[in-house]
């Protein structure tokens, strides 16, 4: 962890660039990447290495020149934070900063630039996949959320499962990113320090007092018009969805002027699946809490844990057998102003060299079916399989 003198003495300068530059250009395969419709970041090198609660305080204190001044320029913090909200993470200040938003595009340089040369490596091409957990565990562990839920002690729990994928060559972090950015569009294709994937699900965005969450749950394999009618209509689904749509409200509400919900959640198609979504937009009181504060209050939301929260996370624990890690943490980054986007670290992997590990969970309401929940997470696997196994 940097220390406040040694951040003290860092300096960012943002300058205008050409945007019809690659990002990826310039990506650091154990950096940061974040590319999504209007914002796309991409770092490399490690400026200073902050804890969550030290952010703020971290980022006013780099002195800035900055020439730009938009969202995502000068002193920024980037990174995946970890599942469980008691456990310890930290945020990433880049050396370098490559980003676009709105046809403009600039680069951040803070502290020495570290960009090494590539050492090319031959693509995979034998691979094995192995699920952690066998059909008959999940079965049981499904059964035991429903006995609790049946029990009046839990309304949803989420419980996810393991898949490591093995291969003959190391995997290369960068044609990773740009194999989900051409295959999964209206994603959050992510990657932070080995950890990339592409989510639908935004946790938050902050823009000036601006703040917005698209929260999704809800889900069904999107192969064909009739499994989209039939989503919209299913009651299981609506009120799954509906214990996420209300959990954001609730923290949001407290802090925000005036917070819009759209009344009917929207049919969203990422990839195989469809997810139930509903737009929330409010103006924040002032002072507003910045991008980060807003992402760590909300998580983690009904989408990726329960409700009631405590329960759940306790039945996770018990439950799922495995430490998720940066799996359905908050993952995104936040500028010395506050501003920010945050999105819900799913459909990812953590790269390992030649190995990487594959996390998927499933919303467990009364009314669910273990065969059912087994088939989401398979929907829920393609995507990123799909970017790793090519042979």
């Amino acid at each position: 962890m940097t220390t406040t003198n040694a951040i003290t003495r860092l300096h960012a300068v943002t300058r205008e660039v050409d945007p019809a530059t690659d990002p990826l250009d310039g990506f650091d395969p154990g950096g940061f990447a974040w590319l999504h419709h209007r914002t796309r970041i991409v770092t490399s090198g490690v400026a200073a290495r902050l804890g969550p609660a030290d952010v703020e305080t971290g980022l006013a204190a780099v002195t800035v020149d900055d020439a730009v001044d938009l969202p995502g320029t000068g002193a920024i913090a980037v990174g995946a934070l970890p599942f469980d909200p008691d456990a310890d993470g930290e945020l990433v200040v880049p050396a370098r900063v490559f980003g676009a938003l709105d046809g403009r595009a600039w680069v951040t340089e803070i502290g020495p630039s570290r960009h090494d040369a590539d050492t090319p490596v031959s693509p995979p091409t034998r691979f094995s996949v192995v699920a952690r957990r066998s059909r008959a565990e999940w079965r049981t562990a499904v059964e035991h959320a429903l006995d609790a839920i049946g029990r009046g002690e839990l309304e949803k729990v989420v419980l996810a499962r393991e898949v490591l994928v093995e291969a003959d060559t190391p995997f290369d972090a960068r044609d990773i990113v740009r194999g989900l950015v051409a295959s999964q569009p209206g994603s959050f294709v992510y990657a932070s320090e080995g950890f990339v994937g592409a989510s639908p699900e935004l946790l938050v965005r902050r823009t000036g007092s601006v703040v917005e969450s698209r929260p999704v749950a809800g889900t069904t394999v999107a192969d064909s018009d009739e499994a989209l009618l039939a989503l919209a209509a299913s009651v299981k689904d609506t009120r799954e969805h509906r214990f996420v749509v209300d959990g954001i409200v609730d923290v949001l509400d407290a802090r925000c002027e005036e917070l819009t919900v759209a009344t009917t959640p929207q049919v969203a198609v990422f990839g195989p699946v469809a997810h139930l979504a509903t737009p929330i937009r409010g103006h924040l009181h002032d002072p507003a809490p910045t991008a980060l504060e807003v992402a760590r209050l909300l998580h983690p939301t009904p989408a990726v844990g329960g409700t009631p929260r405590d329960t759940a996370l306790h039945a996770i624990r018990a439950l799922e057998g495995f430490d998720r890690g940066r799996y359905a943490g908050p993952g995104g980054w936040v500028d010395a102003r506050g501003d920010g986007e945050w999105a819900i670290a799913l459909r990812g992997a953590e790269l390992d060299g030649a190995r990487a590990r594959l996390v998927a969970g499933a919303g467990i309401v009364a009314g669910s079916q273990p065969a059912a929940e087994w088939a989401e997470t398979q929907a829920k696997l393609e995507p990123m399989l799909r970017a790793l196994v090519r042979p």
